[in-house]
């Protein structure tokens, strides 16, 4: 006898439900990043897909091994978290590392650096006085 024969029917369909969920999710951000054309399209869709499709994933283990072992399993909470911080972390170093890259190369349709300006004479002389 398998440890599937005890698993109950709501918990079997729940469980499939977010499984199911979690890999869609993650085929559209597949899929998204084949579609979009420039790299700065590219990296959003796979981001926000593996960031939601591993929460779906990790939702059905939870709940797949809280009936199995009678008691909450909460480890994949500790996954689910370190998934959600360095997804964007990562996503943010790369949109930055090539927008230097096209501006250091000059690439068109990429926004300059941005300087903050220095106060004019006139509002220098103001606050002076």
């Amino acid at each position: 006898m398998t440890p599937l024969a005890d698993l109950p029917v709501w918990a079997a369909l729940l469980t499939g439900f977010f499984l199911l969920l979690g890999s869609v999710l993650t085929l559209l951000g597949s899929i998204g990043l084949l579609r979009f054309r420039s790299f700065y399209e590219r990296i959003h869709a796979p981001t926000l897909g593996t960031t939601w499709g591993t929460g779906g994933v990790l939702i059905a283990s939870i709940i797949f091994h809280s009936v199995l072992q009678s008691k909450p399993v909460l480890h994949e909470i500790l996954i689910a978290l370190f998934v959600t911080v360095t997804t964007p972390v990562s996503l943010m170093l790369l949109a930055r590392a090539a927008l230097y890259r096209d501006r250091s190369e000059g690439n068109d349709g990429v926004p300059p650096f941005e300087t903050v300006a220095e106060p004019r004479d006139e509002q220098r002389r103001s606050s002076n006085t």
